[in-house]
Formats: C-alpha cells, sequence, structure tokens
C-alpha cells in the first residue's frame, strides 16, 4: 500500500470522525453495513410496486383477507427460521436467508412466464413479498447486533440505518424506470440478483468482526458452531422475558400510532383529488427523507451517547402526545402531515436504531429466535389489531377524527412509557455486563 493510499484513507477517517462518530478502525466495517442494507432496501422497493400493482385487481375484503394470512404466515415462517438458526452454522445462516428468498423470487418470475391464469400465484406473491418485507430488514439488523458491540452500536447504528433510507430512495425510482422498460415480471429477477450481492459482504464483515472491529468475544457462541436451542424458544423467550415483551409492546404501539396517522391522513385528503393527492405525498416523503438524513448522519449517535437510551427512545412519542393533541383540536391536514413527518422520520432516523441497539444485550439466541418473532409476528399481529381499533372506533362507535385522535394520544404516551422503561432496562443491562466484563 502506497503513502499516498494511506493518507487518502486517513483523511477519509478523519473527515468521517469530525462529520458522525465513527473511529478509524470502524470505518470499513460502518461503510460495508451501509451498502449492505442499502441493496435490501433497493431490491425490496423493485418487489413493492410489483406487489402493490396486483393489488388493484382485487376487492378491499380480498386484500383483507390477504393480510390476515400473512400474520399467520409470517408466524410460520419465523418458527420455520428458528429451526434453521437452530441447525445451520452461524456463518452459514445468514447468507442462506438472502440466497433463499433469491430463489423465491426466480421461482415466482418462472411461474408468471408458464402460467396463463396466474391470479393465484399474484396473491401467494403478494404474502410472500409483505413477509419479505420485515423479514430481510429483521435478519439484517440481528446480523448487525452480533457483529458490533453495545458502544460502537450507539455510535453507528443510526448511520447505517440512513443505508435503508438511501435505499428506499433508489429502489423506487429504479423500479419507476424499469417497470415501462423491461416489465414488472423481469424486475423479480433483478430484485434476486440484488439479493444475492450482500453474500460476500456477510462474510468479510464477518472477518472483520473478529479484526478491526476487536469484537471476536461478541456473542458466545463461535462463528463455525451452530446456535442450538429449542426452535420454538423465540416464542418462549418473547412472552416470558418482561425485556423482549417490552420491545414487543413498544413496536405494536409504534405500529398503532402509523395506523391512526394513516387513517387520519387517508380521511383529511378525500376531499382532494388523484393528483393532488400525489403531490402531497410527494413533498411529504422528500421532507422524511432529508430529516432522516440529518437524524442519522448529525445526531442520533451523539444523541444516544449522551442523554441516554431512555431519552433516545421517548423523544419521538413524547412529541407525538403533543401531535395528536394538537390534531384532535385541530384536525386539519397539515397537522396530520406534520405528525406523518415526525413519526417516520423520527423512526428512521432516530427510534429504529435506538431499538436495534436494544439487541446487543440480549444473547445470542435471543438475537437471532426472539427477534424475528418480535420484528414480524408482532409487527403484523399489531397492524391487525390496530387497524380493527381505529375501524372500531370510527365506524362502530362513530367517533370524529377529532376523538380519535385523542385517543391516539392515549396511545403515544403508553408508547413514551414503555420506551423509557425499556431504556432504562437496557443501560442496567449494559451496566451489568460491562460489570461481569471488568470482573
Amino acid at each position: 500500500m502506497t503513502d499516498q493510499v494511506k493518507n487518502n484513507r486517513g483523511v477519509v477517517a478523519r473527515i468521517a470522525k469530525s462529520l458522525s462518530s465513527i473511529e478509524p478502525n470502524e470505518l470499513k466495517a460502518t461503510g460495508l453495513s451501509f451498502l449492505f442494507v442499502a441493496i435490501l432496501m433497493i431490491a425490496y422497493y423493485l418487489l413493492r410496486p410489483v406487489r402493490d400493482a396486483m393489488a388493484s385487481d382485487w376487492t378491499d375484503a380480498e386484500v383483507s383477507w390477504l393480510w390476515t394470512l400473512n400474520f399467520f404466515i409470517s408466524a410460520a415462517i419465523v418458527a420455520v427460521y428458528g429451526f434453521a438458526v437452530s441447525r445451520i452454522q452461524f456463518r452459514k445462516l445468514i447468507p442462506s436467508v438472502y440466497a433463499f428468498f433469491a430463489s423465491t423470487f426466480v421461482v415466482f418470475f418462472l411461474a408468471s412466464q408458464v402460467l396463463e391464469d396466474g391470479i393465484l400465484v399474484d396473491k401467494i406473491f403478494y404474502v410472500w413479498v409483505s413477509v419479505f418485507a420485515l423479514f430481510h430488514l429483521s435478519t439484517f439488523w440481528s446480523f448487525m447486533a452480533d457483529t458490533f458491540n453495545k458502544d460502537q452500536s450507539k455510535r453507528l447504528f443510526s448511520i447505517i440505518s440512513a443505508g435503508a433510507s438511501i435505499g428506499a430512495v433508489i429502489g423506487p425510482l429504479m423500479s419507476g424506470v424499469l417497470a415501462t422498460r423491461i416489465g414488472t415480471d423481469s424486475m423479480m429477477l433483478i430484485s434476486a440478483t440484488l439479493l444475492i450481492i450482500p453474500i460476500p459482504i456477510i462474510l468479510y464483515l464477518a472477518r472483520l468482526k473478529q479484526t478491526e472491529l476487536g469484537n471476536e468475544e461478541h456473542g458466545i457462541a463461535i462463528e463455525k458452531l451452530k446456535i442450538g436451542g429449542n426452535f420454538l424458544s423465540g416464542f418462549k423467550d418473547f412472552v416470558t422475558s418482561p425485556y423482549l415483551l417490552g420491545i414487543g409492546i413498544f413496536i405494536i404501539a409504534y405500529t398503532g400510532i402509523g395506523t391512526f396517522v394513516y387513517f387520519e391522513q387517508k380521511n383529511l385528503l378525500e376531499v382532494y383529488d388523484l393528483d393532488t393527492r400525489a403531490a402531497i405525498y410527494g413533498y411529504r416523503d422528500a421532507v422524511v427523507n432529508t430529516i432522516t438524513y440529518l437524524l442519522a448522519f448529525f445526531l442520533t449517535g451523539r444523541l444516544v451517547s449522551k442523554l441516554g437510551m431512555p431519552v433516545a427512545l421517548a423523544i419521538v412519542p413524547v412529541c407525538l402526545i403533543f401531535g395528536m393533541l394538537i390534531l384532535s383540536f385541530s384536525p386539519v391536514l397539515m397537522a396530520a402531515v406534520a405528525m406523518h413527518v415526525a413519526l417516520r422520520a423520527g423512526n428512521y432516523g432516530l427510534t429504529r436504531p435506538a431499538r436495534e441497539m436494544l439487541f446487543t444485550v440480549v444473547d445470542r439466541e435471543s438475537r437471532f429466535k426472539a427477534k424475528p418473532v418480535i420484528d414480524i409476528v408482532a409487527y403484523r399481529g399489531g397492524d391487525v389489531a390496530m387497524g380493527w381499533l381505529f375501524t372500531g372506533l370510527s365506524t362502530g362507535l362513530g367517533l370524529g377524527l377529532a376523538a380519535i385522535a385523542a385517543v391516539g394520544a392515549l396511545l403515544a404516551a403508553i408508547w413514551g412509557f414503555v420506551a423509557y422503561l425499556l431504556g432504562r432496562s437496557f443501560e442496567t443491562r449494559d451496566r451489568v455486563d460491562d460489570g461481569q466484563q471488568h470482573a
């Protein structure tokens, strides 16, 4: 390596540290993790328009049944994944997940070309992409929690999560161009190809974990060993561990607020024409992405380190309490859009990275078995439960937007309370771990 190359790398490392909180020995692993999740999100957002385009041909009742079916299939897939975690060597586990999903999308492409009446295939594909939508990120963050230690996660997870936002921008742009040029079916093959690219990145990150990151003892099991245990232990740990159950309640509360904001916004937009709605959504998403980047790169890592996990987890819920109260007194579109921006940008830029840090203080078996139960089963269960709750309040009880927003404020308060308790529990576990390491 020439002196010039070393000097250039040194300059890059110093710039990265001054702009964020990346140490020189963490730059390579952080960059690869950023690229990893960006590729995953591009692959997903290539498939998402294909899935959503299919739904336009079905009735609301058909889509509702598909979402209900999705919940049960998600639970079954998580159980199968728990079996794989128990039986497959850890170094092969994560690459196998993405190779498996890539192969399924190749199968869907072939089926779309062979079968003349593909309605059943389309509905299966719709549900399968919905499972993939949560599973690919849950697996990624399990791997991240196993790669970086607690201190590194506090500083780096927000930066890595910004890669997901990059992918969420590039993916839809690619789909918009490719859909009319090569067709939606061919986009399945592109997405499958993209899912293969992270496999060498995974293997290299596993090596960096032991070398540059110095985390060869982070996680008790050796990479070549199987994690072992019962394949249903993830479900058992979730319902018996107050800490993991708290994370599940945290996520369900988040999905509840998201459902309330979504329906409030949708109902307030009914008076506008389709083009105006699209423009509002476009400006809204641009603001969300901009704020997400600013939070992720310049604030979140420092906020967690300086103010602590309880504050970092509770900031967004507390803001939403006041936002929902404002919406209850003034149920206007601008307030609903502002609520959406605060929720999404706050989640992607602050809450989600902080939430993923919670899994750095649990054992490896919980990290890879209980986490998918929480991220997928609890999340989808929250979608179903909160969707019916909103419907019951609006259609069943006949409550207006203002009254429903007041209920949403109560839900946000519960979310904030659980967030604060989780942050306290995390810091207690963190101190206990540090004490054991220094004993």
